[in-house]
């Protein structure tokens, strides 16, 4: 139980208690989980990929319209979890040496306002920098202290709360993979993003050719629904797993990448059915400490080792969800995440 009353720390006892494995030790601790099987890591990408393309020509294809709209929702939900094979690959967890997956990611990338160049730039920068305090929100969403906020003018504290405000995420199709993710690093280095153009054509002249074959009510189903739920729901899901409110946050000179997988990621808890569909991103703190674990391997790894099985856990229940928008300051003094109204100011 936590005192309120800390004594000195006595830099001759043991920082953690004997057996438990940390830092460099854990990340060991992973590594014999990195190793992948080629034939396991096909199946699960070849059976999301048909279903998905299933599910999408029959909510094109089906004349009903409610059936159309569950199909277009069960395509939206295996667009997440192809979006997972996709995040793994390009981590290089899974089929990193397969032409043919190359090709396919790419184009999924391509066709998902997910170009592959400035994709990677900036979620290996928040792989590299999670639980640290930044008001840009490169690769994240920004995250400043208490006391920042209080110090904030009013035009900062309006983009900050922007910037997180729920509705970034449920509009995340045009905002966040439209806009922040593919049109803007082309607007700003062309040359360097001719990848993002790729996106942009590729995109546009998918909707333009289901416009032809079945007018906007086939869009609609086959690709407007589906990305604004699957974007909107991988959104949250990324937002959700690095801003919650038993999230804790070290200090610059205190941080390293074991605290941020560790501390500042969490573990999202599901039922079965979500964690397939989500690909296991919900064990987020693991696949922080170890990105090269392949996302089917990520309970076998929580299972067989005990330093990973007392996560800081999140959920999808509504308290939860609100939780994580409502918390949006690390408080220093508090040593936990507070409100606005709490922050003052």
């Amino acid at each position: 139980m936590r005192q309120d009353n800390v004594q000195e720390s006595d830099d001759t006892l043991p920082e953690h208690s004997e057996g438990i494995r940390v830092g460099r030790e854990l990340l060991a601790a992973t590594r014999p989980y990195v190793e992948e099987s080629t034939a396991t890591s096909w199946w699960h990408v070849g059976s999301t990929f048909v279903l998905m393309i299933a599910a999408l020509t029959a909510a094109g294809m089906i004349p009903w319209w409610p059936l159309r709209l569950v199909f277009s929702v069960l395509g939206a939900l295996l667009m997440v979890r192809a979006f997972i094979t996709f995040h793994d690959y390009l981590h290089r967890a899974i089929l990193n040496n397969s032409r043919v997956a190359y090709w396919l990611f790419h184009a999924f990338g391509a066709l998902m306002l997910t170009p592959t160049r400035s994709w990677l730039a900036s979620h290996n920068y928040h792989h590299g920098h999670v639980g640290q305090i930044s008001d840009a929100g490169v690769g994240a969403f920004p995250l400043i202290t208490a006391r920042m906020w209080r110090d904030s003018t009013p035009w900062q504290r309006f983009t900050y709360r922007a910037q997180r405000n729920p509705l970034v995420v449920l509009l995340s199709y045009p905002v966040v993979f439209g806009l922040n993710i593919t049109l803007m690093p082309l607007l700003r280095n062309p040359r360097k993003h001719l990848d993002s153009l790729t996106a942009l054509i590729s995109h546009f002249g998918l909707i333009a050719v289901v416009w032809m074959l079945g007018g906007f009510s086939m869009v609609f189903f086959v690709i407007l629904l589906p990305i604004i739920l699957a974007s909107a729901m991988g959104c949250y899901l990324f937002f959700a797993q690095h801003s919650f409110r038993r999230m804790q946050i070290a200090s610059p000179e205190a941080w390293t990448y074991y605290r941020g997988a560790m501390e500042s990621s969490s573990y999202m808890r599901m039922n079965k059915v979500m964690q397939w569909f989500t690909g296991n991103i919900g064990y987020h703190h693991i696949h922080h400490l170890n990105v090269r674990i392949p996302f089917y391997r990520l309970p076998e790894v929580m299972d067989a080792i005990p330093e990973l099985q007392s996560p800081l856990v999140t959920t999808l229940a509504p308290r939860d969800i609100a939780d994580c928008f409502r918390f949006a300051l690390w408080d220093e003094d508090k040593q936990r995440m507070v409100s606005y109204r709490e922050a003052g100011g």
